[in-house]
């Protein structure tokens, strides 16, 4: 298994975007699909935030996690963000999604931000282990999320 930059494999594009949207959707019920294939298609030609990386093995992506200025509305004041973690249900509990996470933390430090956030609706423990701290438990669009941070 190799961790590859999306704009590299920008045929994972519809694939990544359908995971995304059957495991989030709900949070953002506005949010269409087509709307998420189109900003991460665009999302290919930007700086390196957006940067999305994807878990490859046998040319078959496993999943994906996002390095992001903003996912959170209600924090706007807060960036980076490690977004969109997500791996395949056939491929989990191999550590891809922890190497995904690592990858995307390595970026930031990489890009000099000192601190990186996350939110999450029930992988607070999951984040714990590899370092990440609660900020605050909030709600958003009446679901209960953990902020989360880690530092350089």
């Amino acid at each position: 298994m190799q961790i590859e930059d999306l704009r590299s494999r920008p045929e994972f594009v519809p694939t990544l975007a359908a995971w995304h949207h059957a495991q989030w959707g709900e949070l953002n019920p506005q949010n269409t699909l087509e709307a998420r294939v189109e900003r991460m298609q665009r999302s290919l030609h930007e700086g390196p935030i957006p940067s999305t990386f994807v878990a490859v093995e046998d040319d078959h992506p496993l999943g994906s996690a996002s390095l992001v200025a903003h996912d959170l509305p209600t924090r706007p004041e807060l960036t980076p963000w490690l977004a969109s973690v997500f791996v395949a249900p056939e491929h989990r509990r191999r550590g891809i999604g922890s190497r995904l996470v690592q990858r995307v933390v390595e970026e930031a430090w990489r890009l000099q931000f000192e601190t990186l956030y996350l939110f999450t609706l029930d992988q607070e423990k999951l984040y714990g282990e590899l370092g990440w701290s609660p900020r605050e438990r909030t709600d958003y669009n009446g679901f209960a999320i953990t902020i989360m941070t880690i530092r350089s």
